[in-house]
């Protein structure tokens, strides 16, 4: 393919030379002269392995070239890779500034090129970047011209490992909007062995800032569990490396899906200990220290959601922190309810593996404290919860659940904690707490 690079900094100057590696002939695209001059005297702009190498190839071969030219690069290929910066303001916000400025170029050089041509944006930029200025500009300056197709490819580069990770990424993400645009994007990585992922472009979008803030929860969680491993003469090598032999749990997608609160008689309890730990031993643990206060915002959240409805009829189905069990300590469900109770919401609860006769110990006594008359509202009628609700909260994921959005009545709502299987269309009757 005949691809142009605009920005010939970190990632472009990877992009261009590994694409120009792979057979396609690739014009870089740099506003700054210098840049220019030193890929096309075969070096390259960045400090990287192998990047030198690829690039002198390239251009000793004629696949690779550079220009300030913007009206050229487009004439002369039919796809353009956006790869300028999108630094942070002082403001912590994105500036976007190079990425609306990249785009009138291009759009007004393919309005005077008139041929089909695919603009796709590599920069990392926040959700509703796409759909609010890169989509606009390009078609407003862009004009009439045939067959234009704008697409989201975020990148998974490491410096001191690109060309590796450009050959061996973790998944390949391509958003347009329609899958087949995102198909013929993704015709350039056609060559590389890794699962593709063919979406929207907010969802690509969103996909990189997730892996980064991901990396970066897991580099503070590691060094704060150091920290106390530290202060109690513990080696902290030792307990992560165990840590990560944990494939079940630790190190796999268990408990990374959107949802609800955790709850239950372990994770509040130990995240409290170990914080109260870090406190004596007079450490500074900021990740620790608000993880229970992030978990309290959760429930918070679905409580002033189900409050906007206006319905003082209220049905939860499922009041356990986990289906299949009858475990109510410290389950968020109960929070809930008890927030719910205490605005004078009329709530009725239904719970088949909740019997308040057979509730004993700690168990019971939990119950009692948060929600004095549990017994009056917790019935064992599946039809007679379903039918008092205005609106229907669902509480965990026991499989029984699944058919309510069959049975519910056009007056009812649905209120998901757990994101139903059968789930019904995102409407006026449905809605789930983070989707």
């Amino acid at each position: 393919m005949k691809i142009s690079v605009f920005g010939l900094g970190y990632v472009g100057a990877v992009t261009a030379a590994c694409l120009s590696r792979d057979g396609h002939l690739v014009v870089g695209v740099d506003r700054q002269q210098v840049k220019v001059d030193i890929v096309n005297g075969g070096k390259s702009p960045v400090v990287e392995d192998y990047v030198g190498e690829l690039i002198g190839n390239g251009v000793a071969s004629g696949k690779l070239r550079a220009t300030t030219d913007t009206q050229e690069a487009i004439e002369a290929t039919d796809m353009s890779l956006i790869c300028v910066g999108t630094p942070s303001r002082r403001n912590g916000s994105l500036d976007t500034d190079a990425v609306m400025r990249v785009c009138e170029e291009i759009g007004a050089a393919i309005a005077k090129k008139n041929r089909p041509h695919a603009v796709v944006l590599r920069s990392t930029v926040l959700p509703g970047t796409m759909r609010g200025i890169v989509i606009p500009t390009l078609r407003e300056h862009a004009g009439n011209a045939p067959g234009l197709v704008i697409g989201n490819n975020p990148e998974f580069l490491r410096e001191a490992t690109a060309v590796y990770d450009y050959d061996n990424p973790p998944k390949i993400v391509v958003g347009s909007e329609t899958e087949e645009d995102a198909a013929a994007i993704a015709e350039i990585y056609e060559h590389i062995d890794a699962p593709l992922f063919l979406t929207s472009v907010e969802v690509a979008e969103l996909v990189k800032y997730a892996d980064n803030a991901w990396h970066a929860v897991k580099v503070v969680f590691g060094n704060e569990i150091g920290n106390i491993s530290k202060a109690v003469g513990v080696d902290s090598h030792d307990v992560m490396r165990i840590f990560c032999k944990d494939e079940k749990l630790n190190i796999s997608p268990r408990y990374l899906m959107p949802g609800f609160a955790f709850g239950g008689s372990c994770l509040p309890k130990d995240v409290r200990a170990l914080s109260y730990k870090g406190r004596s031993l007079d450490l500074d643990l900021p990740m620790l220290e608000s993880v229970m206060r992030s978990n309290e915002n959760q429930i918070d959240r679905a409580f002033e959601d189900i409050m906007a409805y206006g319905n003082r009829k209220i049905s939860v189905f499922g009041i356990s922190f986990k289906a299949g069990t009858d475990d109510l300590r410290e389950s968020p469900q109960v929070t809930l309810v008890e927030k719910l109770l205490g605005k004078g919401m009329d709530v009725r609860i239904y719970d088949r593996y909740v019997n308040f006769a057979r509730l004993y110990g700690a168990n019971r006594d939990f119950i009692l404290n948060k929600i004095p008359h549990i017994s009056s509202i917790l019935l064992d009628d599946f039809d007679a919860v379903l039918a008092h609700g205005e609106t229907l909260v669902i509480g965990n994921a026991s499989p029984e659940f699944e058919e309510l959005p069959d049975r519910v009545a056009p007056e009812q709502r649905i209120y998901d904690l757990v994101r139903l299987k059968k789930r019904m269309h995102a409407d006026a009757q449905y809605e789930g707490v983070n989707w």
